[in-house]
């Protein structure tokens, strides 16, 4: 797959070398011999770039901010490689302008084509074939995360075959019911105590294992960890230790480094760091810029219209909480009627404070677009949790335990919540307790690459309409 995969970039390019070579005007005067080398050495380039940046969208956890990034580090390899190469033959020649603009255009067509082949081996993987399996040992609550995480999708081709424990599967409260509350039968089997699975080490024909086992126990069972290890060595099985969630304490704790001193705190911030700090400014205030031109352009039509359709003002400005709990004032297209609701009770599918243009507006997202000014004001990010209204913020803060911890970065205009199921109106609490952990788990994992993958997955709703958009 990766070979046929890599002689498909080999071809791209060179299809885009002779496209160039035909109708680029920057090449039309140059000769045949000229044409040749530029085209030998981009080839050099990209063979070269591919040792260090080949294909990964045969990996199962993949995504698309990871074909994104490989595929701008193999681009501008290919072209720093080819540019180096051409000047230490020939210091004049003009292969500059050019070769960026062959990088450029070979890094779009590439990744749609990465889309497009990663969207082939989902559905292969769908249908049943390339299948890894998986067994756990042990019964903490910690491998039932991995367990949903593994069969969240199904085109990741794994298969969980069951777990070896003494006790039973601890399935926590909020795990054993479903969205609409019903009960959650849990389709995890339990293969065989603990002293079983061990027992059978050395027949391990009697055990149903998988190509990758998952270990959750105690660090003070270190000698049987140790073991279990040494058996997947022997037996070329992937092994990987999951450390326990709520040993001793009962709470989730990341671990950090002071020095050479390992410590554990209740949550990690990567964006408490200055430079990541700095990194998000200028990607939100570039990202806001870029996105305040097209709005600037629409503005004229989309004031026309709420006003034919709802009189009242054209922007709705409402208190929200932000960063640190400060308060600040949010900026949307107003897409309801005034009422004297709005600051408390939320949006729902057939409200009837909504006319048709601002209905439309929701859908589409457009009525969001204002708050590309609160994110150059520097009240909001483009991506972080979406800011609740003050009403909201007191009711759950007493309600969920760890509500208040989402507000220890700045709120975004999408979210790590919005973009994975959890968009649009609270009806019960277990909707807004799932938004709170995705909104901690962004906090938690933050990176730029993390940031346009939310973008990417926020801009398809565009298109593939969002039924919890309302």
């Amino acid at each position: 797959m990766k070979a046929i995969i890599i002689t498909a970039d080999f071809i791209l390019l060179n299809l885009i070398l002779l496209a160039a070579a035909k109708w680029n005007p920057l090449m039309e005067s140059w000769s045949f011999s000229r044409i040749r080398v530029f085209f030998i050495f981009t080839n050099v380039g990209l063979v070269i770039s591919q040792f260090y940046y080949s294909t990964i969208i045969h990996y199962r956890k993949v995504n698309a901010a990871d074909l994104l990034k490989r595929i701008m580090s193999l681009s501008v390899t290919m072209v720093v490689v080819a540019f180096l190469l051409l000047k230490l033959m020939n210091q004049r020649f003009p292969a500059g302008y050019s070769l960026v603009g062959i990088g450029a255009v070979f890094m779009v067509v590439d990744l749609i084509a990465r889309l497009v082949e990663r969207h082939i081996v989902k559905r292969y993987r769908y249908a049943g074939f390339n299948t890894r399996y998986v067994t756990f040992v042990g019964n903490d609550a910690e491998l039932l995360n991995i367990y949903h995480r593994l069969n969240a999708d199904a085109s990741m081709g794994y298969r969980v075959l069951g777990y070896y424990a003494d006790g039973e599967m601890a399935v926590p409260e909020d795990e054993g019911r479903a969205k609409g509350g019903e009960s959650k039968a849990l389709t995890l089997n339990k293969l065989g105590t603990l002293q079983e699975f061990l027992d059978n080490l050395e027949q391990p024909e009697k055990l149903q294992m998988g190509d990758d086992l998952y270990v959750c126990l105690s660090r003070q069972d270190r000698d049987t960890i140790r073991r279990i290890s040494q058996f997947c060595d022997h037996n070329v099985i992937r092994f990987y230790f999951v450390p326990m969630s709520v040993e001793t304490l009962g709470i989730d704790l990341k671990r950090e480094f002071l020095e050479d001193i390992e410590l554990f705190t209740t949550y990690d911030n990567p964006l408490e760091n200055p430079s990541n700090k700095l990194v998000k400014r200028i990607f939100d205030i570039l990202f806001s810029i870029i996105f305040l031109i097209p709005t600037a352009l629409i503005f004229p039509f989309v004031w026309l219209i709420i006003k034919i359709q709802s009189p009242g003002p054209l922007l709705f400005k409402q208190a929200r909480t932000g960063i640190d709990g400060k308060t600040f004032n949010m900026l949307k297209f107003r897409s309801m009627h005034v009422n004297d609701d709005a600051d408390r009770v939320q949006a729902t599918k057939d409200d009837p404070r909504k006319y048709p243009f601002g209905d439309f507006m929701r859908k589409a997202n457009i009525d969001e677009l204002p708050q590309f000014l609160n994110v150059l004001r520097g009240d909001m990010s483009i991506v972080g949790p979406r800011p609740h209204m003050l009403a909201h913020t007191e009711q759950y803060s007493a309600l969920i335990d760890k509500y208040m911890v989402r507000h220890f970065v700045k709120p975004g205009l999408t979210g790590w919540a919005q973009v994975t199921g959890f968009r649009g109106e609270t009806k019960e609490l277990w909707q807004m307790e799932g938004r709170v952990k995705r909104d901690i788990w962004y906090i938690e994992h933050w990176s730029i690459w993390l940031d346009i993958r939310i973008i990417w997955m926020t801009i398809k709703t565009i298109f593939i309409h969002d039924k919890n958009a309302y």
